[in-house]
């Protein structure tokens, strides 16, 4: 062959713009061999349904782009990526790969296998970044050492200069192969559940571009103070595309400070909404120092945490049919849409964690299945803070109270009452604590307590008491060393 191929491998990249492996391996003026593998090898953490359906939707857009601007086609193939690529190379006789690295334990491991393979084979291999602002090992204190509190970590970050955006390939050739057809991955439901992710998303590197754009103009003034309230569209929303790749967190940057140089008094908010884009980046840290994160307590004296494993709460908790509104708002908008507001996140999962004493991993499983932006290291990461067992994680005495959450950010009730209908014609003073209204204010509102929305599974006060006493019994927190891996 003339011109041997190189093959790009897409995986958590899902995008054509700042795509660093799509943009080097055009830059060698090789024929490109476009890949996405279906891992069916890595049983570990195998997408939940949410995810699949998001899958679907954004391998398609990305086909489509492919398609329509390179008239290239994205080769869909499944199974193990161990033989997959080391196939396509020999097939195609390819002299390359180029991929964007990953960061989940399963993945690395896999990863370092495959390029060992290729490199006895006398095959180039070529990595690169492009999921995080920074790679783990290049954001380090002062003793070289991973940090292990988000403050100094995003202090630190931002001493760092970002890379440049790199725009999508001008032209290549591409190389045709064998590809299956996206429905051949079996990713969408066979049951019609997924109406209400339908109605709330659009995945796909545009819809990723016009959601950040949309956000920085209409909703990133007031950002720091109304992103704690549910009703309201005041967040990016863009975790999901963050998840598949769609967009960049280095896009994400620089959009942001562009728009903080033309517009002054929202740099306050803008620096709030990036040090969240820098939370992200913290959990991917951790996974990466840490890769027992998802399973694990980082903080080992919580593995003594005396749990009551009670598959009843934990199906109250996952129906929304806790009789606490707030918590079976956000539960029952997780189920519909495949997410929740980041401040009723907390409640829920503080939740079942402090007021049903439910392990922590139940409900980070839980959130595994259900959300669109399922993501390893976030979710892992964000289960531990809430139950204090993380690096830099909420003491544990911080038991959220429903009641007074609800009451502080969903004052009117809107938010309950959209996704508890049972609700709808309560007074707002009591739509947080329907067990409090009086008899003639419940029959007016047609709420049969225990029968048409349920009473509290348990009471907060002997929840919160019940739950401090077993954390005091927990032996002297202590933070368990990390590998230096970086």
């Amino acid at each position: 062959m003339k011109n041997p191929p190189v093959i790009v491998w897409f995986r958590q990249d899902l995008r054509i713009h700042d795509n660093p492996a799509f943009f080097y391996a055009a830059k060698t003026k090789a024929p490109l061999l476009l890949v996405y593998i279906l891992d069916t090898k890595t049983k570990q953490w195998q997408p939940g349904a949410a995810s699949r359906w998001w899958l679907h939707h954004s391998l398609d857009a990305l086909s489509k782009e492919l398609s329509q601007k390179y008239q290239a086609k994205l080769i869909l193939t499944m199974g193990n990526p161990a033989q997959i690529i080391p196939s396509l190379v020999k097939e195609h006789q390819a002299t390359a790969v180029y991929w964007n690295r990953c960061y989940e334990p399963q993945a690395i491991l896999r990863d370092q296998e495959i390029k060992q393979d290729l490199m006895n084979k006398k095959i180039e291999v070529h990595s690169f970044n492009g999921a995080l602002l920074k790679e783990p090992w290049e954001v380090l204190n002062k003793s070289k050492q991973p940090f292990k509190v988000f403050t100094p970590f995003w202090k630190a970050l931002q001493q760092h200069i970002m890379r440049e955006i790199l725009p999508a390939p001008a032209q290549f050739i591409s190389v045709k192969a064998q590809s299956l057809n996206l429905e051949a991955y079996h990713l969408l439901p066979t049951l019609p559940w997924d109406n209400g992710l339908k109605e709330n998303w659009v995945p796909g590197e545009v819809a990723a571009k016009n959601h950040l754009k949309q956000f920085l103009t209409k909703h990133v003034k007031d950002y720091k103070v109304l992103r704690d309230y549910p009703k309201l569209r005041a967040t990016s929303r863009l975790s999901p595309h963050l998840h598949f790749g769609e967009i960049s967190p280095i896009q994400i940057w620089h959009a942001a400070m562009a728009f903080k140089d033309k517009n002054a008094s929202l740099q306050t908010d803008i620096m709030h909404f990036l040090s969240e884009i820098a939370w992200r980046e913290f959990s991917n840290y951790l996974l990466y120092y840490f890769p027992e994160l998802p399973d694990k307590a980082y903080q080992t004296a919580f593995n003594h945490f005396p749990w009551e494993i009670n598959k009843k709460y934990l199906s109250a908790w996952q129906k929304g049919l806790t009789g606490y509104p707030i918590v079976d708002a956000g539960m029952r908008e997780l189920w519909h849409t495949g997410w929740m507001h980041n401040r009723v996140r907390m409640i829920v999962a503080s939740f079942l964690i402090k007021h049903l004493l439910q392990p922590w991993q139940s409900g980070e499983a839980w959130f595994w299945d259900t959300l669109v932006d399922a993501d390893l290291a976030n979710n892992a990461a964000s289960w531990q803070w809430v139950a204090g067992s993380g690096a830099d994680a909420a003491p544990y005495f911080r038991i959220f109270n429903p009641i007074i959450q609800g009451e502080k950010f969903d004052k009117d009730g809107e938010y309950v009452k959209q996704w508890v209908p049972e609700l709808k014609q309560l007074e707002a003073k009591f739509v947080h604590k329907p067990w409090e209204a009086p008899d003639n204010v419940l029959k007016q509102a047609g709420i049969r307590l225990g029968q048409d929305y349920p009473l509290p599974i348990v009471n907060h006060e002997s929840a919160r008491k019940k739950a401090l006493a077993a954390y005091k019994k927990l032996p002297k927190i202590t933070t368990k060393k990390r590998p230096n891996q970086g």
